[in-house]
């Protein structure tokens, strides 16, 4: 079937623009009778070679997959400038000049697209602006980095800790050479503010999401959960509280009925929660050259047939950042008569209660393990303030949000 050509620049040619490369060029004649269109590359952009004005003047659709804030921010501002479509995996460039980008993409008419930058194959994006775009969504929470993922996953199934998880990560291309953004829960924080801004439809900016990572888990966290029914997964979470918008990632234990408790390994999982749709669980890969230059391809697919853009925020929700959670608490302690009275005194003046607990015997000290019901994550923390200052204490508390819905 004869077509008339559809070019496409490239801006990086690293581990995902390279599979994206070799897809495009495999699948060019598949997209012909789904546009009409048989895309081809214009060019590729890297470090080392190739023009960007020049990619630009002989493209009508431009892919971004370099990564980072700049020069990134520029090529895409200066390609929808000049009417052109874009199509980007960038979450740190998204969750930090979002705002700016899709108002330059509806200013000049053209797409702006983002599925990759997300979660990878799972097509959360186009759900959530498409599938569910008349639907009141209450919360999204889920798994959106495959290599924290496979950490925690590892760690349970064989008792390695943490460096050494990381390690294997790495080994089996989970993991990049510097994961700092994964494992401190930044990357997972910069999607979950993407996420936010589509599900709520109020700018959400990266620097308004906390997060924690799991640097800090060790293999008696895990132990222990088994005992409680747990199991360990870095979490991110966009949901309404009392008429704002709560946006966070953490740690959390589940029990087995959650949707997200058996997702295992590198794989990503979103769950959107609506009264209109009750609850709906996505998963796949959420990393890889070919999975996510998959996504990419879509996305060039739908740019060739467009719709409107990302609209503008019809709201400006305010960020709450007190929110109710159950905790898991891990304290190594003197073994002494009392020890567990007097956490439970803390514990009791800011109004927590204690759902179940562990405590073994090491010796002169001992390990106490609890799971504390619900409370405000303020009272939380005040009251492990409080235990941290107790004399039989031997190292400072940790603690783990645990998060009690089961789906059966």
């Amino acid at each position: 079937m004869t077509a008339e050509p559809f070019s496409v620049g490239l801006l990086g040619h690293g581990t995902v623009g390279s599979a994206f490369a070799e897809l495009l060029e495999a699948r060019a004649d598949a997209v012909v009778p789904i546009t009409g269109l048989r895309p081809e590359l214009a060019g590729v952009l890297t470090r080392s070679r190739g023009d960007f004005d020049e990619i630009l003047e002989r493209s009508q659709l431009i892919v971004e997959l370099l990564g980072g804030v700049e020069p990134a921010r520029e090529y895409v501002l200066r390609a929808i400038a000049a009417g052109r479509h874009v199509v980007t995996a960038n979450k740190q460039l998204l969750s930090q000049h979002g705002e700016e980008l899709w108002a330059s993409a509806r200013e000049h008419g053209v797409q702006l697209r983002f599925e990759a930058a997300v979660a990878g194959v799972v097509p959360v994006i186009r759900v959530l602006q498409e599938s569910f775009a008349a639907a009141a969504i209450d919360r999204v929470h889920g798994i959106v980095n495959g290599t924290t993922n496979f950490i925690l996953s590892e760690m349970a199934r064989t008792g390695a800790d943490y460096e050494q998880a990381l390690a294997e990560a790495k080994r089996l291309g989970y993991a990049e050479a510097d994961p700092g953004d994964d494992v401190s829960g930044r990357d997972a924080a910069a999607k979950m503010a993407i996420l936010a801004r589509l599900a709520f439809d109020s700018p959400v900016h990266l620097d308004q999401v906390p997060y924690e990572g799991i640097e800090r888990i060790t293999p008696d966290d895990l132990e222990y959960a088994r005992e409680f029914g747990l199991g360990l997964k870095l979490i991110g979470t966009a949901e309404r509280i009392d008429g704002g918008l709560s946006v966070r990632v953490h740690p959390a234990f589940l029990y087995a009925g959650h949707p997200l408790a058996s997702v295992a390994g590198p794989f990503n999982a979103v769950t959107v929660e609506s009264a209109a749709i009750t609850e709906v669980t996505m998963s796949g890969p959420g990393a890889g050259g070919p999975q996510t230059a998959s996504a990419v391809l879509g996305d060039v697919i739908s740019a060739m047939i467009p719709p409107a853009s990302t609209p503008e925020p019809s709201q400006r929700l305010e960020l709450v950042e007190d929110v109710a959670s159950a905790f898991y608490l891990h304290l190594e302690v003197a073994d002494r008569p009392g020890v567990l009275g007097q956490v439970a005194q803390l514990l009791g003046l800011q109004g927590i209660s204690v759902k179940s607990v562990v405590q073994k015997g090491l010796g002169e000290n001992a390990r106490l393990v609890m799971v504390v019901h619900p409370t405000l994550e303020s009272r939380f923390f005040a009251a492990c303030a409080l235990i941290e200052r107790l004399d039989f204490l031997r190292s400072a508390p940790r603690a783990i949000r645990v998060i009690e819905e089961e789906f059966v």
